[in-house]
């Protein structure tokens, strides 16, 4: 038995030493295989070197800080006395903590109003970049609006005040002009040339910080957040200040304009979101000719195609508008389009998805019939509608002119209370003011105070107050109770004859 089993040893003997040696061979001991590695050439990936499309760009980069008008309470004596704004809001016989109530101090009783002052203040600061030599600027138009005066700051340092040419509130866009001449401006790129991924810089200021640039790629394209506008989302750092600043390619020109970030913080978060040039360009050009910018509408309601109904209705896909309702006698209700339609293609432009409509049908230009198709009871069929201007409010070509006034006798123009804001501040009958000026100003009045009587009449609508003022005696000052924020106060005002 023991010699068979050695014989079948020494049978097996010869291949396993075999195998062993191939073993040997074939092992590497982890020194070998570091230095193996090491050896081994290793593949690189080149970044872009951005420094060159700074140099070329930065120049046309401006910072933007605006400054407005606010109004500051002065005592009726002068600035000695804190005690008269307290007693404006809380009444004669009460006094801020600490201090003793006027009676005591040797100060009249009565409640004298504080005098209305203005002094200008900072306002905020933003970004925005030179489009032509002649001193053409385009920045948001949050960053502008309600602005008394607005300076442009060159990367030199060199100072200028600009003009607002137009503003559209709907786009976020705003055009200025300085006084200056031969100014480096930006190349318009196109936006529709960018794929996911892209490298794209951005120069502003945020927070203050001018010529600050910030790199990053392309998220996503024509991002639908609900807004008017189809934005480019990046993951390029932007922050407050950025705003209106240029979104650049690698080939140095400018493809959008940063507008807004996406936050839970105030600051960035890795989201941001820039409009396409191509769009603001065609605001520019109606803000330059106009100083407004005109859009059409056809006067429907709609709602995104799912994929349920766009089955139920024999459509291949949810693409197109789901018609809800026509406004009668309306473009789209003389055109014939009814509920129910899914309008397919405006123009020769096709509507993708819900929020296409309104933005194909708001860049084509008032009084133009357009043939739009629509698909009903499943088949696709087309009219034509005439496209008419949405109303809007007037021209804002010029921020720094002063609207025309329509205050009364007293300095002031009132505006009814609607039944939320009486709830609000416990009230049955008032008018608000809209504005005030003059002697009414002069008195503390402002706007958004409450004017419940005056003299002994209740005060229940603007008709009846108009009335009321008309009458007031010339010369004879006209007692007039004010509630603000729920405290009321009686002050006089003469009224103009």
């Amino acid at each position: 038995m023991m010699q068979v089993i050695r014989s079948g040893y020494q049978k097996l003997a010869a291949p396993l030493a075999a195998v062993a040696a191939g073993l040997a061979v074939a092992m590497v001991t982890p020194q070998a295989f570091a230095e193996a590695e090491a050896s081994r050439p290793v593949p690189t990936i080149s970044l872009p070197d951005f420094s060159s499309i700074v140099e070329k760009t930065e120049k046309s980069v401006v910072n933007i800080r605006t400054t407005e008008i606010v109004p500051v309470y002065q005592g009726a004596g002068g600035e000695g006395d804190p005690y008269d704004l307290f007693r404006w809001f809380f009444g004669p016989d009460m006094a801020p903590p600490g201090m003793a109530p006027p009676q005591q101090r040797g100060a009249p009783r009565q409640a004298v109003p504080p005098q209305q002052r203005e002094r200008v203040v900072p306002r905020g600061v933003g970004s925005g970049f030179i489009i032509s030599d002649d001193g053409y600027i385009l920045t948001n138009n949050h960053v502008v609006a309600d602005a008394n005066d607005i300076f442009v700051t060159m990367t030199d340092g060199k100072e200028y005040k600009a003009t607002v040419v137009g503003r559209d509130e709907r786009t976020d866009v705003a055009l200025i002009k300085i006084e200056a001449k031969s100014l480096p401006s930006l190349v318009i790129g196109d936006p529709g040339a960018l794929k996911k991924g892209e490298w794209v810089v951005a120069i502003g200021s945020p927070f203050g910080l001018d010529s600050t640039v910030t790199v990053g790629v392309v998220s996503a394209i024509n991002r639908d957040t609900g807004d008017y506008l189809p934005f480019i989302q990046t993951d390029v750092a932007v922050n407050p200040g950025n705003s209106g600043g240029p979104l650049l390619n690698l080939h140095g020109e400018v493809v959008g304009m940063n507008s807004q970030i996406v936050s839970r913080s105030g600051g960035f978060m890795g989201i941001s979101l820039a409009i396409p040039i191509d769009e603001v360009m065609q605001v520019v050009a109606q803000l330059k000719e106009h100083g407004k910018v005109t859009r059409g509408r056809i006067g429907v309601q709609i709602t995104q195609v799912d994929e349920g109904v766009a089955k139920a209705l024999g459509l291949e896909d949810g693409k197109g508008a789901l018609v809800s309702a026509v406004e009668p006698d309306g473009p789209a209700a003389k055109a014939g389009i009814r509920s129910g339609d899914v309008i397919l293609k405006f123009g020769d432009r096709r509507v993708e998805q819900m929020s296409d409509l309104p933005r194909i049908v708001g860049a084509v230009k008032p009084g133009t019939e357009v043939p739009v198709e629509v698909w009903r009871k499943g088949k696709s069929m087309t009219v034509k509608a005439t496209v008419e201007e949405i109303p809007g409010a007037p021209a804002t070509s010029d921020t720094n002119t002063p609207a025309p006034s329509n205050v009364d006798r007293l300095g002031l123009s009132v505006k009814a209370m609607s039944k939320a804001e009486a709830e609000q501040l416990g009230l049955e009958t008032g008018v608000i003011v809209a504005e005030a000026s003059g002697a009414a100003a002069e008195t503390g009045i402002m706007e958004g105070d409450v004017i419940v009587r005056i003299n002994d009449q209740d005060i229940d609508s603007p008709s009846q107050y108009n009335k009321v003022v008309k009458a007031l005696a010339k010369g004879k000052a006209a007692a007039v109770l004010v509630v603000r924020d729920s405290n009321s106060q009686w002050v006089l005002i003469t009224p103009e004859e």
